[in-house]
């Protein structure tokens, strides 16, 4: 039995792994890690908070429970997107 139309991609974004440290986040066939001392915002989130992220136009990352905001930009290159300004 064949299908005639492919199904949603589920893995297009996952948190793979949370730690004391910090989280592993699977997003467009990479992985990055936030660690909780560069995203202090995930720091005393629940896990189901964490876990409940959206992939908006392929590079925008939202937690709705937590409404936090990053750019995947942000965490391929952090040293041309700084998250706190100097």
């Amino acid at each position: 039995m064949k299908l005639k139309t492919h199904g949603k991609n589920t893995s297009e974004i996952e948190v793979s792994n949370i730690s004391i440290h910090g989280f592993w986040l699977y997003v467009n066939h990479k992985e990055h890690f936030l660690p909780f001392d560069q995203y202090p915002w995930f720091k005393d989130a629940k896990i189901n908070e964490i876990l409940n992220v959206q992939l908006l136009h392929q590079t925008h990352l939202y937690w709705p429970q937590l409404d936090i905001d990053l750019d995947i930009n942000t965490l391929e290159d952090a040293d041309r997107h700084p998250l706190v300004y100097k």
